[in-house]
């Protein structure tokens, strides 16, 4: 399914796609492409001063945004088998647009090796879940559908995904961790 040559052009040229992620249905765009990220905000309701989960193919696109891991750093992300969002410190402003005054961004390296190779293909990808702003993530394609209509660019069928949230962490530069969900 990650392997759809349409859904890699969609969101290559700066499209944005509901598709089944590592964990739930998301709603993804290129995060390195600002106005792609302020129409996931739309078609969300999202708040806008709540920063998105950014879906990366390797660790090295961590440098697109001006991120330099610390060895322990790097040790405690290869520790975690499940799926796991790291928070890390993004000082950078041109990225105001994805921290949204946080100064932190979020990112998580999925497992799945499909799901790599299209994140190598078209870059890091925002993927909040699929649904508007307090409701329920869409666990098909029908009901992502329903909160999105035409807003989305395209509509990559899973079937039916009950997954849960990846949990969130907050990796200190000083190799400490604090468990946010």
């Amino acid at each position: 399914m990650w392997n759809d040559e349409n859904l890699t052009k969609v969101l290559k040229e700066g499209g944005i796609a509901v598709m089944p992620t590592d964990t739930l249905y998301g709603i993804v765009g290129s995060a390195l492409n600002i106005s792609v990220v302020n129409r996931i905000y739309e078609a969300r309701k999202r708040a806008p001063n709540k920063p998105c989960i950014i879906l990366i193919g390797e660790i090295g696109e961590l440098e697109k945004f001006s991120i330099t891991l610390s060895k322990e750093q790097k040790n405690i992300i290869k520790e975690f088998k499940e799926p796991v969002s790291f928070i890390l410190d993004c000082l950078d402003e041109k990225f105001s647009y994805l921290h949204r005054g946080t100064k932190t961004l979020a990112f998580r390296l999925p497992a799945q090796a499909g799901l790599q190779e299209l994140l190598k293909e078209t870059g890091p990808l925002v993927a909040p879940s699929a649904n508007l702003e307090g409701l329920s993530p869409a666990q098909n394609i029908a009901e992502a559908k329903k909160y999105f209509g035409d807003k989305v660019d395209l509509y990559v069928d899973g079937g039916e995904i009950q997954g849960k949230a990846s949990r969130i962490i907050k990796l200190n530069k000083d190799g400490s961790v604090e468990i946010l969900r």
